[in-house]
């Protein structure tokens, strides 16, 4: 059987692919897309859309439960939880169903509902037809890293794709890693009135951030009674009468934990063991993440990765830039790269945590001359009016330039204010120049210029 021809192959549909798809077809070239499962990826299936619809839920549930702190009387609070479950599938169906009548109106554009797996440098099968393209771009994402933890062949547990298919709340949730994931999901359930157990290996909770950020977000979370079990060394699933359960093995508080279902929330990996990368002469590292270069060029010529396969981003901003960089040196004749991009990136507990650039840890070590800034959220006066004081600004900057090299905004809008800190890193603007800023009061970002004119030598 001959093979098809087209001027380009796009593996997967997640945030990078159908982009560039309408990219290079509104240049004028034939495209294939195929994707396995679901149009739209992590984000739209099983990642941001969903999730953060079930936090605006949460966030609802809390603040109607604190309306008398407000002079609101409510009488009652309570959940359906089959209406918040309709609703967040809602959100991911009418996000994935945009994404398909969008592709299905691209006049070159062949879409298919199949895998695809590579049979050599520039030829893919998928399903029974064989297609060939000079340029190739791989787009399959990652899923749910499942750990190999004694017991987890046999005890029932869900991941962060499995847990959003649940109609019932549970009734205790043990979530095993307190990273973003698992931090997310916590506060979520709690605040639906589930009972929570976060369990974490490590001595604090997401343990690339500050330990100031770390342990603040732990009492945030603990204020709202979710337990929290840290340096637990030896974890195990259980199969115990009153439920599934997680042997810990916590130097303090009892070595199990026993509740009615199981998150594991620790880390995600590439979906590319069955795409036969090797075939191509596709190069991934030991992990399964392809290895790219500044361009996102793989080792092959002509065979790009973006998204989450190549390892070098996890969020879908990123693989978004990954398309923009690809589509910019394919299309618009310039030259762009990874250097170029700044990290920043959001958790989305209440408060939100909104992050730019390094930690002052990752600061410290880089032997730099640093100023270093904070202040706490009971001094911003839109959190005070909001009556959501918790949390705190840091910033750290290079005394020598004075660029900014990081910052952090633990608190009510968080995740929005951060970015007129991430602008000014991006234009590479001093903290003079955005300590002359005027912001419109009364916000969050009002206090971006208090915070610069606070910093002092580390």
């Amino acid at each position: 059987m001959s093979a098809r021809a087209f001027d380009a192959i796009v593996i997967g549909a997640g945030q990078a692919g159908p982009s560039l798809a309408g990219r290079l077809n509104d240049a004028g070239m034939t495209v294939a897309l195929a994707e396995r499962h679901l149009i739209g990826g992590t984000c739209v299936n099983t990642g941001c859309m969903p999730t953060k619809a079930l936090v605006a839920s949460a966030y609802a549930a809390h603040l109607a439960r604190r309306a008398a702190d407000y002079g609101v009387i409510v009488p009652e609070v309570g959940i359906d939880y089959a209406k918040v479950h309709a609703r967040a599938h809602q959100v991911t169906l009418n996000a994935r169903t945009n994404n398909e009548k969008w592709l299905a109106g691209m006049e070159r554009l062949t879409l298919y509902h199949e895998h695809a797996r590579f049979e050599g440098p520039n030829a893919v099968r998928v399903g029974g037809d064989l297609i060939t393209a000079p340029r190739i771009f791989i787009n399959v994402g990652g899923r749910a890293n499942v750990p190999d933890f004694p017991g987890v062949g046999e005890v029932p547990h869900l991941d962060n794709s499995s847990i959003l298919a649940l109609e019932e709340l549970p009734r205790h949730l043990i979530v095993v890693g307190g990273s973003y994931v698992g931090l997310e999901f916590g506060q979520i359930f709690r605040r639906f009135g589930t009972e929570v157990t976060i369990v974490e290996k490590a001595d604090r909770l997401i343990g690339r951030e500050d330990p100031v950020i770390s342990d603040t977000i732990r009492q945030i979370l603990e204020d709202e009674g979710i337990n929290i079990r840290l340096k637990a060394e030896c974890i195990s699933l259980i199969a115990h009468p009153d439920g599934p359960a997680i042997g810990v093995d916590c130097r303090e508080g009892p070595p199990v934990a026993v509740g009615s279902h199981i998150l594991l929330a620790v880390g995600r990996r590439p979906n590319t063991d069955d795409l036969g990368l090797e075939a191509a002469g596709i190069t991934a590292d030991a992990r399964g993440y392809i290895t790219v270069n500044d361009r996102l060029e793989t080792s092959v010529p002509g065979i790009w990765a973006i998204g989450d396969c190549n390892g070098r981003g996890a969020f879908t901003h990123t693989s978004y830039n990954d398309y923009e960089i690809v589509a910019a040196n394919l299309l618009d004749g310039q030259d762009r790269g990874l250097h170029q991009r700044l990290p920043g990136y959001a958790l989305y507990t209440d408060p939100p945590l909104g992050r730019v650039g390094m930690t002052e840890t990752e600061a410290r070590k880089s032997g730099r001359p640093l100023l270093v800034s904070s202040r706490p959220m009971t001094r911003v006066g839109r959190a005070i009016e909001k009556g959501e004081t918790k949390g705190l600004m840091t910033m750290v900057a290079d005394a020598e330039t004075r660029r900014i090299l990081g910052a952090a905004i633990l608190g009510a809008g968080g995740d929005e204010a951060i970015h007129g800190i991430l602008d000014m890193m991006n234009a590479d603007q001093t903290i003079d120049a955005l300590r002359w800023a005027v912001p419109i009061h009364p916000t969050v970002s009002e206090l971006i210029p208090t915070l610069i004119g606070d910093l002092r030598p580390a």
